[in-house]
């Protein structure tokens, strides 16, 4: 059995064509992690489903960023499924076949199955060049860079395997990089499954606030997970400082933490 898991705030402007993807990727059920939404995303997704297994957690506050991911895996982990396929609520790009391509991955040997979101050279801000380069920089500590370059979990649809699920702390993934440096580190297989330039995802446009935050986050959880390669325990790597921005809140590992 796969499940599909899918962060959700207010997105009711992308939710249906998230959910058509993720059925027609042919997943058995799908959990929805809805958190501090104020529209009408839950009846969207629903309506979405059709005759698919649909569970939606709902949380009435924000999460923070990856803590919905986490909280996903940690329901979906009881039922043992054969696999978890993530997708963010905001990527409405026709992704089927890419999605498709990572449960495949995964089926055929792969335990983090990740997406290259960056297969083409083209121009790039200097804010995406400062944080590829810390992606590229954690891929190298790792030995990692040849084989799947600058691609994390942080960054496009990814998928786990049943064996990964079951052993890895499930607050590690609520840091993607972090998530990476631990499977990493306990000989897990990690790959590129597919491939899918970054705009194609179907992304919201954000402000600039949004990406400088969004930048900003990754190279902390970059940086979270080279400490942890440096010998400093899961639990301290796991401690979270950032502070809320607006609408932008802290990741709320407490909530994490009673879920668990």
């Amino acid at each position: 059995m796969w499940i599909a898991v899918i962060p959700a705030m207010n997105e009711e402007n992308s939710i249906t064509q998230v959910i058509k993807n993720v059925v027609n990727s042919r997943v058995d059920a799908i959990v929805l992690v809805a958190n501090g939404c104020k529209d009408a995303t839950c009846e969207r997704a629903a309506l979405a489903s059709g005759n698919s297994k649909l569970h939606i957690l709902h949380f009435p506050k924000p999460l923070g960023l990856d803590i919905p991911r986490a909280i996903g895996a940690a329901w979906a982990k009881k039922l043992c499924p054969s696999g978890l396929l993530f997708v963010d609520g905001d990527m409405k790009g026709e992704l089927i076949r890419e999605l498709q391509e990572l449960i495949a991955g995964v089926q055929q040997g792969t335990d983090m199955a990740l997406t290259n979101c960056y297969p083409h050279i083209y121009h790039r801000s200097e804010l995406s060049r400062a944080v590829l380069q810390e992606r590229e920089t954690l891929n190298r500590i790792l030995g990692l860079f040849d084989q799947i370059g600058p691609a994390t979990p942080s960054h496009g649809p990814h998928a786990i395997s049943a064996r990964l699920l079951q052993t890895i702390p499930v607050q590690a993934l609520a840091i993607p990089p972090l998530s990476l440096a631990w499977a990493a580190t306990h000989h897990f297989n990690i790959g590129v499954s597919t491939a899918v330039t970054h705009h194609l995802l179907g992304s919201a446009s954000r402000n600039d606030q949004h990406a400088v935050y969004i930048a900003q986050t990754i190279t902390e959880d970059c940086l979270k997970a080279s400490l942890y390669l440096q010998g400093k325990p899961l639990e301290k790597c796991l401690a979270d400082k950032q502070h809320s921005k607006k609408h932008l809140p802290s990741r709320r590992f407490d909530i994490l933490e009673q879920f668990v």
